[in-house]
């Protein structure tokens, strides 16, 4: 399983990379192995609000529809079109395959987030 050291993680198996003002939010390559394949991603629309741990969108594989919860509050400003056509890129490379990038509302929220120890830690 593979963790970035540079990112931040929630314990529902999202990732955040922070760029300035903006974060890219996907899945965690444990995620996409427990999912397995992944056929579908159901993605919220660009100026849409997300809300800290709230569901955002809805990851569909082979095996389950999963929610996606939101690790930091913010508004949508660009989704993954790719992932309408390609979702299999998440089992390919979750860490390259983002699925939203959402303008930050409240930089604390970034705090509650865990670095790659702790999101390795709780998957044990």
């Amino acid at each position: 399983m593979k963790v970035i050291p540079s990112l931040k993680y929630c314990k529902e198996h999202t990732w955040v990379k922070v760029e300035d003002d903006y974060a890219y939010i996907g899945i965690t390559d444990y995620a996409q192995d427990q999912l397995g394949e992944i056929l579908f991603v159901e993605m919220p629309e660009v100026e849409d609000e997300i809300t800290k741990g709230k569901d955002f969108g809805v990851v569909e594989s082979s095996k389950v529809a999963s929610d996606l919860i939101a690790p930091i509050s913010g508004e949508v400003v660009e989704i993954n079109e790719a992932l309408e056509d390609e979702p299999e890129a998440i089992n390919e490379d979750p860490y390259e395959a983002w699925i939203i990038k959402v303008k930050i509302s409240d930089n604390d929220e970034l705090e509650s987030l865990l670095n790659s120890d702790g999101y390795e830690s709780s998957l044990e």
